[in-house]
C-alpha cells in the first residue's frame, strides 16, 4: 500500500480537534523573571526514552508525515499535523537543551504500520518506536497497529515546542504500556453531558494515552439514550427532547474514539439502577419512585442506596422482551467486544415490595436466585451476540444478594472491582477471573465532594467531621494517591495476569459539563502513566511520584492550551523552582 504524505499546505487547520470542539477554559499568558531550566518530558513517561545530550533543531514551516493508507490513521495524522504546526507550545520552565539554529530544519515525519487490519479490541499492539535524528534526514515512527502509531504521534507532538517550532533531536524511544485496559468512566445518566463535552473528553484521553471510554449511559435518575426498538425509554425517561443521545450522536462518538485509539465500552446498568425505566415501562420496574430510605428506618431496609429508586423484575417475561431488545440496540451501535451489565447494589428491600417475587420467596426461594434468574436469562444472550460480558463485582461478591459462579463463564465474563481496594481484586483473580480495577479508595473521582442529600443534619456540627465531609468516599482522590496506587500489590505473577487495567470512575450526582475537565484531569494522567509505564523508577524501584510533579505541572499546561480545563496541581512558584515544595519523605 503506498504512503500518504500531508503537509500543512494541504490541511484545513480548523478540522483539528483541540481547535473546533467548544471549550470554557483558557490558559493565559504568564510572565516571570524567574527563568529556571529543566529536562523536557513526555506524559505519560515512555517506557525508553533516549535523548543525551538534549538538543533541539527548527521544525520546518513546511514539515510533513507521511503514513500508510488508513481510515483512522489518516484522520489522526492530519490532526497532529495541524496540532503541531498551531499550538507553539510554551513550557512553563525552558527546556535545558542545545539547539542549533544553524542546523537543517527537520522535514518530515515518516510513519510505518505491520499490521493495518488490527481492530482496535483490548489486547490490540499498541507498541511503537521513535527516532528523531540530529543529523538531517526524516523522523521515524514505525508501529505495530494503526493504534501504536497513534500513540507515537502523540509522544512526537510533545517533543515539539516555542515559536517558531523547535523539536528535541537525537531522541529514541521504545514504547509501550503494561496496561492493555486504561480508562475513565462517565455517568450520563444522573446528569447529562452534551455531545461535544464528551468529545472533548475522548480527545483528552487519547493525548494521555488512556484508550477506554466507559459510557455508563443509563441509570435510575434519567434514561438519555435512543433505542430505536424501544423509543419509550428515552422519550419519557430521558430529562429532555434537548437531553438523549441519539442512534447518530452515538455513531459520532465512536468513530471520534476511532480516530482518537479510544474504545467506546457501553454500559447498561440492569437490573438495579433502572428506576428509568419506570417511566415507559411500570409493569417491569419494581419499586420504582419510591422514597429511598423512609423515616425511621435502618439502613439495611433502604430501598436503594441513594435517591433514584427501581429495579427490572427478573420474575417479570416482559423484563427480558424489553431488555434483550436494548441489548440488541446497544450491540448495533456499538462495535466495541466489551458489553458492560452493571449488576451492581441489587437492593433487598425493592425485590421484596413486589407481590410476584413475595410469593416465589415464600415458596422457599431466595434473592440470589432472583438474581440468578435474570443473569441466566440474558448472558447467554449477550454472549451469542459475539460479546464479551462485563459486571461490577458485585454479581459474584456481594454479601446478600449474588449468583453462582457457575453462571459466569469465566471464559465470556470480567468483572470490575470497586470495593475494599485489593482485597477485592484477588478475590475475582483467584477466581480465575479478569478484573478491571476501580477502586473507590483511590480511582472515585466524585468523592470527597459532600454528600448530595438536602436536609442532612450531618452537617449542622460545631466540631468538625469525620473527615469525609459526608461524603460516603471521602476524601478527595488526589493526582498522588492515584499515581501511587498499585492495581496487582499482593497478587501472585499468574494472578497478576488477569488484571486487565483499571478505570478512574466519575459518577455525576454532583459533576455535569460545568466541572467536567476539572473533576477528571489532571488525576486521570495519574492514572494513564501508571498504567503506561507504572510508577517506579525503572532503575532504582522507587516510587517516582516526586519527580512526576513537575511534569505533570507542564502536562497540565499543556493540556489547558489545548483546550481542556485541568485544574492545577500546584502554584506556580513551585513549578518555577523545582524541588522546593516536595515533602522530605
Amino acid at each position: 500500500m503506498l504512503p500518504i504524505s500531508i503537509s500543512i499546505s494541504n490541511l484545513i487547520l480548523n478540522a483539528f480537534l483541540f481547535l473546533s470542539i467548544p471549550f470554557f477554559f483558557f490558559n493565559p499568558t504568564i510572565s516571570s523573571p524567574i527563568q529556571p531550566k529543566s529536562s523536557f518530558s513526555v506524559w505519560p513517561k515512555p517506557r525508553t526514552f533516549l535523548w543525551s545530550p538534549p538538543q533541539a533543531h527548527l521544525l520546518s514551516p513546511t514539515f510533513s508525515i507521511a503514513f500508510p493508507n488508513h481510515r483512522y490513521l489518516s484522520a489522526a495524522a492530519a490532526r497532529y499535523l495541524g496540532l503541531i504546526h498551531a499550538e507553539h507550545h510554551q513550557p512553563l520552565v525552558a527546556p535545558s537543551v542545545v539547539f542549533n539554529a544553524s542546523a537543517p530544519p527537520l522535514q518530515a515525519l515518516n510513519v510505518d504500520v505491520a499490521d493495518l487490519t488490527a481492530p482496535l479490541h483490548h489486547g490490540v499492539d499498541e507498541s511503537y518506536s521513535l527516532l528523531v535524528p540530529a543529523d538531517g534526514g526524516a523522523a521515524r515512527l514505525s508501529a505495530g497497529t494503526v493504534w501504536g502509531a497513534m500513540r507515537g504521534l502523540e509522544t512526537f507532538s510533545q517533543l515539539v515546542w516555542g515559536n517558531p517550532s523547535v523539536v528535541a533531536v537525537g531522541v529514541n524511544v521504545s514504547d509501550s504500556p503494561l496496561f492493555g485496559h486504561r480508562g475513565v468512566m462517565l455517568d450520563t445518566s444522573r446528569n447529562y453531558y452534551p455531545v461535544e463535552d464528551i468529545l472533548r473528553t475522548i480527545a483528552a484521553l487519547s493525548a494521555n494515552k488512556l484508550n477506554v471510554f466507559h459510557w455508563h449511559i443509563t441509570d435510575s435518575h434519567s434514561f438519555p439514550l435512543v433505542v430505536p426498538s424501544e423509543p419509550d425509554l428515552a422519550d419519557k425517561g430521558s430529562y429532555g427532547s434537548d437531553m438523549r443521545y441519539s442512534p447518530q450522536d452515538v455513531t459520532r462518538i465512536v468513530e471520534f474514539g476511532l480516530e482518537h485509539g479510544v474504545r467506546v465500552v457501553p454500559e447498561i446498568d440492569s437490573p438495579a439502577h433502572t428506576g428509568s425505566w419506570a417511566e415507559a415501562y411500570p409493569d417491569i420496574v419494581t419499586c420504582a419512585n419510591k422514597f429511598w430510605l423512609p423515616a425511621g428506618a435502618k439502613w439495611e431496609d433502604r430501598l436503594a442506596s441513594e435517591p433514584g429508586t427501581g429495579q427490572l423484575n427478573p420474575l417479570n417475561p416482559k423484563t427480558y422482551k424489553v431488555l434483550k431488545n436494548v441489548i440488541n440496540d446497544v450491540v448495533r451501535l456499538f462495535p466495541e467486544p466489551f458489553y458492560h451489565g452493571g449488576a451492581d447494589e441489587v437492593i433487598p428491600n425493592c425485590w421484596k415490595s413486589d407481590p410476584t417475587i413475595q410469593s416465589f420467596l415464600s415458596d422457599g426461594g431466595s434473592l440470589s436466585q432472583v438474581l440468578e434468574t435474570f443473569v441466566s436469562s440474558t448472558f447467554p444472550y449477550i454472549t451469542s451476540l459475539n460479546r464479551t460480558v462485563v459486571y461490577w463485582e458485585d454479581v459474584l461478591l456481594d454479601q446478600s444478594i449474588k449468583v453462582d459462579p457457575k453462571y459466569l463463564p469465566k471464559e465470556n465474563t470480567i468483572l470490575q472491582t470497586w470495593n475494599n481496594g485489593h482485597n477485592n481484586t484477588k478475590r475475582i483473580v483467584s477466581a480465575g477471573y479478569r478484573a478491571i480495577v476501580s477502586s473507590a479508595e483511590f480511582y472515585y473521582l466524585d468523592c470527597g465532594h459532600g454528600d448530595f442529600l438536602g436536609n442532612n443534619s450531618i452537617y449542622d456540627q460545631q466540631t468538625g467531621t469525620d473527615g469525609k465531609g459526608g461524603s460516603w468516599c471521602g476524601p478527595f482522590k488526589t493526582w498522588q494517591t492515584i499515581y501511587d496506587y498499585d492495581i496487582v500489590y499482593g497478587l501472585s505473577e499468574e494472578e497478576a495476569k488477569l488484571v486487565l487495567g483499571g478505570e478512574v470512575a466519575l459518577w455525576s450526582e454532583q459533576a455535569d459539563r460545568t466541572v467536567l475537565d476539572s473533576r477528571i484531569w489532571p488525576r486521570a494522567s495519574a492514572l494513564a502513566e501508571t498504567l503506561w509505564s507504572g510508577n517506579r523508577d525503572e532503575k532504582t524501584g522507587v516510587k517516582r511520584s516526586a519527580e512526576a510533579t513537575d511534569r505533570l505541572n507542564e502536562w497540565r499546561s499543556r493540556m489547558v492550551s489545548r483546550g481542556v480545563g485541568a485544574e492545577p496541581i500546584q502554584p506556580l512558584w513551585c513549578v518555577r523552582n523545582p524541588g522546593m515544595c516536595n515533602a522530605v519523605n
